[in-house]
This record gives structure tokens, C-alpha cells and sequence, in this order.
């Protein structure tokens, strides 16, 4: 069993937790992901690795409430266990050999965003973090990015945190000021990372983007993280989660993305009815 030793509520729908995990820790690198299992009935999914130590033996995973699953995990307090806990999984991030990098978060996306903006800084790269969400009650890491980064830029759809704008306005204007990049690594909403690569495709910019969004069960079994990457199927927990931003066909994984909401919706309602029915019988 993996215990839950911290629980902290990042914005009202993102929750970050310490899983004593020793195993997994010791192996795990940036750009990586778990599967978990709250309960011996519960399914399986997904986290990407947003931290870890070595150390303590804690894997850090940070997720959003969108389902019956990351419900009942937010349901859970320190010292609970979650059922299952497998990884690392998934291609490490490949950082070596980089002196110049920028790296564009959006949303939750920016838990996934800042372990590879740690090892960038570690490393001693230099980083420009760019991250952005639609307004500052859902800021999530901002002390963290702070600490890990050459260059902050703050971005926000309403402009109650740092800039009013898009993520994609300050990369452009990074760029056309003179900033010359190795690589551009982008993580968030599959909406954003389609507009950062048809940007710096334009500069000619190499960039990475990460297919998170888009997995479900994390073994390639399911298919319902197939995408086309080159005109080549892949498959984004097996082959990935990063690929060429360049070469992913966003349109294809996006159209395939939102044939599942309506079922995320409907389950979270319906495991949201269930604790509903357990509070009053206990009342």
C-alpha cells in the first residue's frame, strides 16, 4: 500500500500529494508518469510525476478533479494508501546537452512543466519559463517556477496575474527579441501546444510537446491515446509521452480527446451522488 503522506490544495480543483513510493522514486525523471489505483474496484490512470525525492522515498503527483477516480482521490486525507502505485513509466525527458531552452506551461499543465524546468536548472541551463492560465485564482507553482528559473514570464487570459495575454504572445516576442533557443519544450491544453508549435515552426525552433492530455490507461491497450506523429500511428504512454511538436497532428488528438469528456462528466456526477447518498445515511 502507498501512503499519502501530504495533501495540499493548490487553486479550488487542483490538489498535489507526497505517495511514499521508495522504489519508484529512486528511478523516476522528469517528463515520466504513474498509474494508481485508489481502490481494489477503482480504475487505473495516469499522473505524470510533477516531483520526487530520493531522499524521503516520495513521488509528488498533482491532479485535477474531472472524474469519478481523481474524486475519490480527493476524498482521501494524509496517512490514507492508495491501492496501486506503478511507475516510472513513460520517456524521461531528454535534458543533457542543452545550454538554452524555454519551456511553455498552461493550466495544470504546469505540473507536468516544472520537473523539467527543475532539471533544466539543475543542470545549469539556462530556462525561461513561460507559463500562463485563464486567471489568478487558478495559479498553481508559482514559488517553485520562481526558484527553478532563469527567466519567469506570467501569463493570464484576463490579466489578474502578471500579463494579459497568451503564452504564445510572450514566446513570440522572446524570439523576435533575439532569444535563441536549443529547444522549446510546451505543456498544457493540446489547444496551446498546437498554436506554440505552429509558432516557433515558423522560427524554425525545434520543440518538444508532451501528449499527457490525451492518455487513459498508460500501457497502449486501451488506444485511446493513439495519435499520428509524421504520418506515423504512435502511441503517447508507450512511444512518448514527448514527441516532435512539429510533426504531432493536434487536430486528430484533439477531435479523439473530446469523445471522452462526456463519460468523465457523467461518472464524476454519479461518484459525486454516491458520497452525497454516504454523507445523509451517516448523518
Amino acid at each position: 500500500m502507498y501512503e499519502i503522506v501530504t495533501k495540499k490544495e493548490l487553486n479550488t480543483t487542483v490538489t498535489l500529494m507526497d505517495i511514499y513510493a521508495p522504489a519508484i522514486a529512486k528511478k523516476a525523471n522528469p517528463g515520466q508518469f504513474i498509474i494508481l489505483r485508489v481502490d481494489s474496484e477503482g480504475e487505473r490512470i495516469p499522473l505524470t510525476i510533477a516531483d520526487y525525492s530520493k531522499d524521503k522515498g516520495t513521488v509528488t503527483i498533482i491532479y485535477q478533479i474531472v472524474g469519478a477516480t481523481t474524486e475519490k482521490l480527493s476524498r482521501l486525507s494524509v496517512g490514507d494508501c492508495l491501492k496501486d502505485f506503478v511507475g516510472p513509466l513513460g520517456r524521461a525527458t531528454e535534458t543533457e546537452g542543452k545550454k538554452k531552452v524555454a519551456v511553455v506551461g498552461g493550466g495544470v499543465g504546469c505540473a507536468i512543466a516544472l520537473p523539467v524546468t527543475k532539471k533544466f536548472h539543475e543542470q545549469g541551463t539556462e530556462v525561461h519559463a513561460i507559463v500562463g492560465f485563464r486567471n489568478k485564482d487558478l495559479v498553481i507553482l508559482e514559488k517553485e517556477f520562481e526558484e527553478n528559473s532563469s527567466k519567469l514570464i506570467k501569463m493570464s487570459d484576463d490579466g489578474s496575474w502578471g500579463t494579459k495575454g497568451l503564452v504564445t504572445d510572450a514566446l513570440k516576442e522572446l524570439i523576435e527579441s533575439g532569444q535563441q533557443y536549443d529547444e522549446v519544450i510546451t505543456i498544457g491544453p493540446l489547444i496551446m501546444m498546437k498554436f506554440v508549435c505552429a509558432l516557433t515552426k515558423q522560427y524554425g525552433v525545434k520543440t518538444v510537446a508532451s501528449m499527457n492530455p490525451i492518455m487513459i490507461d498508460g500501457t497502449g491497450m486501451c488506444g485511446g491515446c493513439r495519435l499520428t506523429v509524421g504520418g506515423e500511428t504512435k502511441f503517447a504512454c508507450v512511444d512518448g509521452p514527448e514527441f516532435d511538436g512539429h510533426l504531432v497532428d493536434f487536430d486528430e488528438a484533439m477531435a479523439r480527446s473530446s469523445m471522452y469528456k462526456p463519460f468523465e462528466r457523467r461518472e464524476h456526477e454519479a461518484a459525486c451522488n454516491l458520497f452525497k447518498k454516504e454523507a445523509s445515511e451517516n448523518a
